[in-house]
C-alpha cells in the first residue's frame, strides 16, 4: 500500500513540477524587477507570464503546474494574509475612520454593480473590478474571482482587472499624497484619505511613508481595515453564487481559504505566535499570491485581453475616481 501511495505522490509530483516550477521562475524574476527597478511587483508577474501563455495550452506539460499555482496557492496566500491584522486593531479604530472606510468600501462594490449594469457588462464583473477597487487591488479581484462561477470570461476579466488596478495604484501612489498636501491634510487624515483609496498595500505603504512615518502607520493600518472586509464579501458571494448555481449539498458555502483568513486573524489576535515568524508567513503569502499572479498570466492571451474593451477601462477608472472623491470629501467634513 505504501509503495503504491509513494508512486501516486510520486507521479503527481512529476506532473505539477513544470508548471510549478515556471510560476515560481516567473516569480523570482518578478520580484528582481520590482526591487532592481521600482516596478510594481503583481504587474511584473503578470505581464512576464502573459509572454509564456504558450506554456498553459491544452495538452502542455506545465498545465496541471499551472492551474495549482493559479488556484491553490492563490487561496492559501490570500488565507495567511489574515496574520497582518488583528481583532484588537478593528476595534479600537475611531468610529470616523471606521465609518469613511466601510462607507467608502460599500459605495464602490455598488457603484461597480450600477456602472456595470449601464455599461452593458455583466454583473460578475461589476463585481470583481468593484471589489478589486473597493478592498485591495490584486489580491480582492484574485480572491473574489476565486469564488465566481466559473466562465470562459472570468481568466481574461480577472487579468485585465488586476493590471488595471495595479497600474491605478501606482498612479496614486504618487498623486494622491500631492492631493493630499493641497487640500491641507493633517498626517493622520492623509494616512486615513491614502489607506482608503489606494487599491493595492504595497503603494499604499510607500505613498504613506513618502509623507510621514505617522502617515505611514495610520495609511498602512486602514488599507489592513479594508483588507479584512474581504471576509464578508467573499463568504457573501460564496453563498449568493451557491444558491443560485449550486445545488450540491455537500459543498461548503464558505470557503476554506476564507475559514483560514478568519483563524489568522484569530491567532495573530491572540499573540501566539512570534513576531518573525508572523512576519515569515506573511512574506510567504505575498509570496504564494506573486506566483499565483504569474501562473494566471500564463493562462491569459493578449488577444483575449483585447475584447475586454473600452469601457471596462472607463469602469475601473471611474470607480477609483468615485472612492477618491468620496474619500476626499468624508476626510475634509469629518477630520481636516
Amino acid at each position: 500500500m505504501t509503495s503504491i501511495a509513494e508512486m501516486r505522490l510520486t507521479r503527481k509530483a512529476h506532473e505539477l513540477f513544470p508548471g510549478l516550477l515556471t510560476a515560481v521562475t516567473i516569480a523570482f524574476a518578478a520580484k528582481f524587477i520590482s526591487e532592481h527597478y521600482g516596478a510594481p511587483v503583481m504587474l511584473m508577474a503578470l505581464l512576464i507570464g502573459m509572454a509564456f501563455n504558450f506554456l498553459a495550452e491544452d495538452g502542455g506539460q506545465c498545465v496541471p503546474g499551472i492551474e495549482l499555482a493559479s488556484k491553490t496557492l492563490l487561496r492559501f496566500g490570500v488565507g495567511l494574509l489574515g496574520l497582518g491584522i488583528t481583532v484588537q486593531q478593528m476595534m479600537e479604530t475611531g468610529s470616523t475612520m471606521l465609518l469613511i472606510t466601510v462607507s467608502g468600501v460599500v459605495l464602490t462594490i455598488f457603484a461597480g454593480l450600477a456602472f456595470s449594469r449601464v455599461l452593458g457588462r455583466k454583473t460578475r464583473f461589476g463585481l470583481l473590478t468593484g471589489g478589486a477597487v473597493a478592498i485591495c487591488g490584486a489580491s480582492a479581484a484574485l480572491a473574489i474571482a476565486s469564488v465566481l462561477p466559473r466562465s470562459k470570461e472570468l481568466e481574461r476579466d480577472t487579468v485585465f482587472t488586476v493590471i488595471a488596478v495595479t497600474a491605478l495604484s501606482t498612479l496614486a501612489m504618487i498623486l494622491y499624497p500631492i492631493i493630499a498636501t493641497r487640500v491641507g491634510f493633517s498626517d493622520i487624515a492623509t494616512g486615513v484619505f491614502l489607506g482608503a483609496t489606494i487599491h493595492d498595500v504595497a503603494q499604499v505603504v510607500g505613498a504613506g511613508y513618502s509623507v510621514s512615518d505617522l502617515a505611514g502607520e495610520t495609511a498602512t493600518f486602514i488599507k489592513l481595515l479594508r483588507v479584512a472586509l474581504l471576509v464578508p464579501l467573499v463568504v457573501l458571494l460564496s453563498i449568493l453564487f451557491r444558491t443560485r448555481e449550486d445545488t450540491s449539498a455537500s459543498r461548503l458555502p464558505i470557503p476554506f481559504f476564507v475559514l483560514g483568513f478568519s483563524a489568522m486573524v484569530a491567532v495573530n489576535s491572540m499573540d501566539i505566535l512570534p513576531a518573525a515568524l508572523s512576519q515569515a508567513l506573511l512574506d510567504l503569502a505575498r509570496w504564494c499570491l506573486v506566483i499565483a499572479i504569474s501562473a494566471l498570466g500564463m493562462k491569459t492571451s493578449l488577444s483575449k485581453l483585447r475584447d475586454v474593451g473600452g469601457k471596462s477601462v472607463f469602469l475601473v477608472c471611474a470607480l477609483t475616481v468615485l472612492l477618491a472623491a468620496f474619500a476626499l470629501i468624508s476626510i475634509k467634513v469629518t477630520m481636516a
